[in-house]
């Protein structure tokens, strides 16, 4: 079965997507109302040993029309969501949201 994953920081980046999927994904820009992306300090020490950066942008819902993360929607299996589950920092948790398209796609936000 196909999901949709919406991504706006790391799971963009061809090296990570061949990394954790053994593959380069499908996808295309979208955009998620209603959040901003913000900066916060990752301390799991697995995320950092994999050289992505000790600060990471993570989205934050404001429930404001007018604030808006631009990204990338890709189709996954529902077995890589899962790959992405491990991959993400501990302190992400993910969520189902809209996207403007309208597309139904899962995020990691703040927890």
């Amino acid at each position: 079965m196909t999901e949709y994953l919406f991504s706006y920081g790391t799971l963009q980046k061809d090296t990570v997507q061949l990394d954790l999927f053994g593959r380069l994904l499908k996808g295309t820009n979208d955009k998620l109302r209603g959040y901003k992306a913000s900066v916060i300090e990752i301390t799991d020490t697995d995320f950092l040993a994999k050289g992505d950066g000790k600060y990471q942008q993570i989205a934050m819902k404001t429930n404001d029309r007018n604030d808006a993360i631009e990204g990338t929607v890709f189709e996954v299996s529902e077995e890589e969501l899962h790959h992405a589950d491990k991959y993400e920092p501990g302190n992400y948790t993910r969520a189902k949201i809209e996207l403007e398209s309208g597309k139904k796609a899962w995020i990691y936000m703040a927890v």
